[in-house]
């Protein structure tokens, strides 16, 4: 983390990095935070140690265009974007919220762990789904598939939502359930117009002082979602995609490098990174319809 005058460094995360601003007696601010996008990315659980250039700017500025076009379904957790010129572009202040210890994770087709899962159960999170369904297959309608939040360097587990329920109760279940269905279906309706098909999504919800539930984090991203061309799209096979996919595939193929062994990975040649910066802002782009 980089020093911020005026703030106090408060967590560091695979991506993100939070502050507290300080009050003018040198307290912390209690009400808010500044989450800081940095471009290092991460994959398998594990912190790269190549960062992508620009990535930070990519997922903040995003995240902004998506909350706009979410404002709708529920409030999220932006203050401002007037923050330190050091963090220009790639910060946000944001409400301090009570986050919600479940991974909020929908799914539109069938790809990643969800289709490992089907193919050894035929269900998904507990969900079952048709015969037949093949890598990339589009599923009858998206699903909520939650996962357990694990600590940084674990791996999240899929749960069923009747853990969901056990953790948050019935009525805070169901509703981060249709809150997060609702939110890749609206992202699927306006990405699908652009060319890019949203094959799944995780989303972090919190709550304010009042219990108000929150759209929190990060939104639709090439880091929390799958992003796949729409003319390219084809099951049976994996698909082309403008996300992090691209880093996970020559890690696993290309690399040498053996993801149980538990071993860090190796750092990413420069035509990755290149390939990598390129995908994530052919993204912004197609989607925002602004040059980035």
């Amino acid at each position: 983390m980089i020093e911020l005058p005026g703030y106090a460094p408060v967590y560091s995360g695979k991506v993100r990095d939070l502050y507290a601003p300080l009050l003018a007696d040198g307290e912390v601010d209690p009400d808010r935070l500044l989450l800081v996008a940095s471009d290092r990315i991460s994959a398998y659980d594990f912190i790269l140690t190549t960062p992508i250039p620009d990535k930070g700017r990519v997922l903040t500025q995003l995240s902004l265009w998506w909350f706009d076009q979410l404002a709708d379904l529920l409030p999220n957790h932006v203050l401002s974007t007037d923050v330190p010129d050091a963090v220009a572009g790639r910060a946000i202040l944001v409400r301090r919220l009570d986050m919600l210890p479940v991974e909020c994770v929908a799914r539109a087709y069938l790809t990643g762990g969800g289709l490992g899962e089907y193919l050894a159960t035929g269900a998904v999170s507990g969900i079952p789904l048709p015969d037949g369904l093949v890598d990339g297959s589009k599923l009858p309608e998206p699903i909520f598939t939650p996962s357990t939040k694990a600590p940084q360097g674990e791996h999240d587990e899929p749960i069923p939502f009747s853990r969901v329920v056990h953790d948050l109760g019935a009525e805070r279940a169901a509703q981060a359930r249709d809150l997060t269905i609702a939110i890749l279906l609206r992202g699927n309706e306006i990405a699908t117009e652009r060319g890019i098909l949203l094959a799944d999504t995780k989303v972090e919800f919190g709550l304010d002082a009042d219990g108000e539930i929150m759209l929190a984090d990060e939104v639709l991203t090439p880091d929390s979602s799958r992003f796949w061309p729409a003319d390219q799209w084809q099951p049976g096979r994996p698909q082309a995609s403008f996300d992090k996919q691209y880093v996970r595939d020559w890690l696993t193929h290309e690399s040498g490098w053996d993801k149980l062994s538990g071993e860090a990975p190796p750092p990413l040649p420069v035509q990755v990174v290149d390939q990598t910066r390129n995908r994530y802002v052919e993204a912004f782009e197609r989607l925002t319809g602004t040059s980035f």
